[in-house]
């Protein structure tokens, strides 16, 4: 059955063509598996808490009749401003508009969040465009402009908000700069999400060709209920496609965790335990009380445009297992830099089990993916990473360096993980306190970092190791606990291409290098494992080895093989030593660089005029082995093998094919 919605109307109907509803929950009320929810172009200011769940067999799909033409937002807009000062206005919100949830009383907190920000989940939005919220009347009085900012011309539109408990109202001041906000749209955001059931299990759901916007969303951490805009709020089989999404406080889309009362922010509300075991606690927990491949994730994010979210463009925990993340361009996450924390990126994702991230552009972000724990069968291929960074030399000034920006961030994980047929011209390419990865055909033009670090867990003068799970394969049941040794990486037909080292970079490096957490290293290339053992040095420390009665001996606990073939390195980007075919050139002078032409990325380079032919053969199941802790090969989620024989556009790779990520040569590419 087809039931119809349409702002326009002139009074609420029953859903039929002739009298549609007016509002998308009134149809979400009502939906049966295999209905369509047809929504007419409008603006739907409404959450919508879909009541029923679909079959596999018979989706309940949500569509805009037009692309981008149906927007739901959780934003409302505000027309009676008055002049306070200059360009400084005053409005008063009466509270009854928020119901139980106030925005404007609520501030953003929780696991892993840095709380010296004082931020609340409210937003105000000039013509769509949110300004920075200060601590201070005279912030706003008296703005500066906010160096960390992507834009921090614009960051002197400032607003600030508080409580007259006699009248029941929020006070929002805001300078806007000249704008009259009586005659620009002025919006403030009031809900909490946009598209969310409110309850667990409501699967089987598509949304499809809408504009979603502008929602007072929380701080979505691996260890507490993670909250999007959007989201299927621990459920099985959505499909979220050809969505332009932008403007959450915090998350854009959540494929993440449900709620666990006895350890919802546990780190931060007790105290006494420490984040990460919490956060293994609320991982057993979850499998304790059904968390498997049966009752969640199977998702599917296409086409989607995902942009100026605070924290996340998709954040998930243990919900966003066996999903597919593909053909989205996600932009401009973290761009005011007014959330600050360890769960910022395009992407970030804890527990990405057998998770297919491909044919993504990711860009302008403070960090462009990050894989947290358990990236164990998780597949990144063919993705566009650019301009993953901090967001200008100003943030150069090491005491005052709240992370640092790479392509893919990949967290004491034990794989396997495979990285195929990728761009990474960031800065830093890839973090990777972490083992069990393999990158097979990319073109890096970025550095390693934290490589043989970043696994503790901050004490002074305490062991402090990092004990994260691993799983049986292809499931989400535990199969054991074990501490990352570093090592087990693979590196096969990867072209490396030193970048010019941006002003201030080589400041962060000099602060970074003796850190526990990330050595600031700006060096392309596989050097940063030289020091590493073959697979013959690492297994010879077990030869004769009987077991119980030997002599003591730190074997498990060295760090474990790598393996290098097939690569090429320009611009000084540096091999590790032992990597005995390895082709550096350090004749020609290579180029690359990425412009945007309408809503596209163009690559321009004269890279494969230097390329030599190859050396190495084909890449497969086979070739990449298996990952040591798991035990499990890189292979499909079905547990087929992967042969790496079609390129970054599909294209059939020859028997010995071309190093990086595309098999034919040229100097322009639509990428």
């Amino acid at each position: 059955m087809q039931i119809f919605v349409d702002a326009a109307a002139k009074r609420a109907g029953n859903g039929s063509k002739e009298y549609p509803f007016t509002k998308i929950n009134d149809a979400a009320q009502c939906a049966r598996p295999g209905d369509e929810v047809l929504v007419a172009p409008g603006i739907y200011r409404e959450h919508v808490n879909p009541l029923r769940a679909g079959t596999e067999d018979a989706r309940i799909t949500y569509r805009s009749e037009k692309l981008h033409g149906a927007v739901i937002t959780g934003s409302e807009p505000v027309k009676n401003w008055t002049q306070h000062e200059g360009t400084v206005y005053l409005a008063r919100i009466p509270n009854g508009i928020f119901g139980a949830y106030n925005p404007y009383t609520t501030l953003v907190s929780g696991d892993w969040f840095i709380a010296s920000y004082i931020a609340h989940t409210g937003e105000v939005f000039l013509n769509g465009k949110s300004l920075y919220e200060v601590p201070s009347l005279d912030g706003v009085l008296h703005p500066a402009v906010y160096e960390k900012s992507w834009d921090p011309e614009f960051s002197v539109h400032t607003w600030y908000t508080e409580q007259d408990t006699e009248s029941d109202e929020t006070l929002i001041y805001a300078n806007f700069q000249g704008a009259d906000p009586n005659k620009e749209t002025v919006e403030i955001t009031v809900r909490e999400n946009c598209f969310y059931p409110l309850k667990e299990g409501v699967s089987y759901i598509t949304l499809s060709g809408f504009t979603v916007r502008q929602a007072a969303t929380q701080w979505a951490p691996p260890t507490a209920y993670q909250e999007g805009m959007i989201g299927p709020h621990w459920s099985k089989g959505w499909i979220i496609e050809d969505c332009d999404i932008s403007g959450s406080k915090c998350s854009g889309i959540s494929l993440g965790k449900y709620r666990q009362p006895q350890n919802d922010n546990k780190w931060l509300r007790q105290k006494f335990k420490d984040g990460t075991q919490t956060e293994r606690e609320c991982i057993c927990r979850a499998q304790a009380e059904g968390w498997s491949k049966e009752t969640v994730g199977s998702h599917i994010i296409r086409r989607c445009n995902i942009h100026d979210c605070g924290q996340t463009g998709i954040v998930g925990h243990l919900g966003g297992i066996f999903s597919v993340i593909e053909d989205n361009h996600i932009h401009h996450i973290n761009n005011k830099q007014n959330l600050a924390g360890a769960e910022i990126g395009g992407i970030k994702m804890h527990a990405a089990i057998d998770v297919i991230i491909r044919r993504n552009r990711f860009n302008s972000c403070t960090r462009g993916l990050w894989l947290d724990w358990q990236a164990q069968g998780t597949r990144v291929s063919q993705n566009l990473f650019y301009d993953n960074c901090l967001p200008r030399d100003a943030n150069a000034n090491p005491q005052n360096i709240d992370g640092l920006g790479e392509d893919v961030f990949i967290e004491v994980s034990h794989g396997p993980t495979l990285l195929d047929n990728n761009i990474m011209l960031s800065d830093h390419a890839v973090k990777l306190p972490a083992q069990g990865v393999a990158l097979v055909h990319n073109l890096i033009a970025g550095s390693f970092t934290a490589v043989g670090r970043g696994v503790d867990n901050g004490s002074v003068s305490k062991p402090s190791p990092r004990y994260t799970p691993y799983h049986f394969a292809h499931r989400t049941e535990v199969a054991g606990f074990m501490t990352i040794l570093h090592g087990d990486c693979r590196f096969y037909n990867n072209i490396f291409v030193q970048k010019e080292i941006r002003p201030g970079m080589e400041l962060i490096h000099q602060a970074l290098k003796d850190s526990g957490w990330s050595d600031g290293n700006l060096v392309c290339g596989t050097v940063p494992y030289s020091s590493y053992p073959s697979y013959e040095e690492w297994a010879r420390q077990f030869e004769g080895y009987c077991g119980m009665g030997s002599e003591p001996s730190d074997r498990y606990y060295n760090p474990l093989p790598v393996w290098a073939a097939g690569n090429v390195y320009f611009n000084g980007a540096q091999p590790m030593e032992k990597e005995k075919d390895a082709v550096s050139d350090l004749q020609h002078k290579v180029f690359i660089s990425v412009s945007e032409k309408n809503g596209r990325a163009i690559l321009e380079t004269n890279l494969y005029s230097f390329l030599p032919e190859s050396r190495a053969g084909t890449v497969s199941t086979e070739t990449l082995g298996t990952a040591f802790e798991p035990e499990q090969p890189f292979e499909s989620p079905d547990g087929t093998p992967i042969v790496l024989d079609t390129d970054y556009f599909d294209n059939h790779r020859a028997v010995n094919p071309t190093p990086g990520p595309f098999e034919s040569g040229g100097t322009v590419f639509e990428v």
